[in-house]
């Protein structure tokens, strides 16, 4: 009796894997072809860069965040702009079809946003960016002050510091390296353990608690959208020892609008406050909650506001 119990036992773990792999497989192939196929890659001195674009309107270059690709920023643009911007999301360093070379940095990240500028025909954009598309927003600014008519930052990382709650969120981000180097291991954790997984990337318990249906679907197609996370590891990486912009964005000139939580435990409020004193009139829409996910909770107001902004400066 008890061998027979055994091997039902067995019988039914081999079920639960073998369905198991069904749905991964089926699930890979499916983020594997949403990713083919669509966008248009260049070749430029800071390597391979890739890239959609869409609508119509002044222009404005959307900048992703980490475990994003052009496939994020087109998130973003469903959020956060519509189809009166002419939009171009590019897939940063090591996303995607997007190159990185040894010793690149924010700076050659910059260089490159101008080269893709170039070769669209466009002279000046506007720039939205998210969590630690950040860094290589501002240096945009910075390095090509006559190109950014303004910049909006949504929950970005701006500069280092040595303090312990940033070692803190410096953890989280080494173990969302870590999930981020295999297929199967972040679509494990994903599926089965994504309250855990949306802590980690920066939202607490109220704020995943407090979630409407709507603000809960597009916190899951972000994530959902990292898969496949292989195509995104070289470029988190890149992310995580690439130098901060640190006191340099003082030398910003575009109009500068920020959106951060204070709750945020992955990019910390310490750098919209950073940037709001450093950066000359920077505005500083400051949120008592949402978290790292404040695209979603506060998507209504981020959107009218970011749209109003920008064309409110289209012309500078």
């Amino acid at each position: 009796m008890f061998k027979k119990m055994l091997r039902w036992v067995a019988m039914g773990l081999l079920a639960v894997v073998i369905l198991g792999a069904i749905v991964y497989l089926r699930d890979m192939r499916r983020a594997y072809d949403r990713v083919r196929g669509k966008s248009k890659v260049i070749e430029s001195p800071y390597g391979a860069i890739e890239f959609t674009e869409g609508g119509t309107g002044p222009a404005v270059l959307v900048i992703h965040g980490s475990g994003g690709g052009f496939d994020q920023g087109e998130l973003m643009v469903q959020a956060v702009l519509n189809d009166q911007f002419h939009w171009i999301a590019p897939s940063r360093f090591g996303y995607l079809r997007s190159t990185v070379r040894a010793g690149a940095t924010f700076d050659d990240q910059a260089h490159a946003y101008a080269h893709l500028l170039d070769q669209l025909g466009i002279s000046k954009v506007a720039v939205v960016a998210l969590s630690h598309g950040g860094p290589s927003a501002l240096l945009f600014a910075v390095l090509h002050p006559e190109r950014a008519t303004s910049l909006t930052l949504i929950s970005c990382g701006v500069a280092s510091s040595a303090a312990q709650e940033q070692a803190q969120a410096n953890q989280k981000g080494d173990r969302l390296m870590t999930i981020f180097k295999h297929d199967s291991l972040y679509w494990g954790i994903s599926a089965l353990f994504r309250k855990q997984l949306m802590e980690l990337m920066g939202a607490n318990d109220a704020v995943i608690a407090s979630l409407t249906p709507e603000q809960r679907r597009l916190v899951d197609q972000v994530i959902d959208f990292m898969n496949p996370v292989s195509l995104r590891s070289a470029g988190a990486a890149f992310d995580n020892r690439a130098a901060m912009p640190n006191e340099r964005i003082a030398a910003i000139k575009a109009p500068t609008l920020i959106f951060h939580a204070t709750d945020d435990t992955l990019q910390l409020y310490r750098n919209a406050e950073f940037a709001a004193a450093t950066i000359p009139g920077a505005t500083l829409h400051r949120f008592e909650r949402g978290g790292h996910v404040l695209m979603a909770v506060e998507q209504t107001a981020i959107s009218t506001i970011t749209q109003q902004f920008i064309l409110a400066h289209r012309n500078d």
